[in-house]
């Protein structure tokens, strides 16, 4: 493949000042891959919100299979 192939490619060296359109592209551009980003760091932090309340029931359930009566985590303040 040459570079007709791509269309208008320049080599960064050749390169004029972005037009306008090319700038709002370009910032798009990087909005959307912002925006991206943003939503598979939310997707990512849901699934350790949701994994770790999964350990914590099945923490509890194994604890009932068991037959125990006090299954509930004890929380302790801390001493002064």
């Amino acid at each position: 493949m040459t570079a007709a192939d791509y269309g208008s490619i320049r080599p960064m060296e050749n390169r004029t000042a972005l037009t306008p359109r090319e700038r709002q592209e370009e910032a798009d551009r990087f909005t959307a891959s912002l925006a991206g980003f943003a939503v598979a760091l939310l997707l990512g932090l849901i699934g350790l919100w949701v994994a770790e309340g999964l350990a914590e029931v099945s923490k509890l359930e194994d604890c009932l299979l068991q037959g125990r009566m006090n299954c509930e985590r004890i929380e302790l303040s801390p001493s002064p």
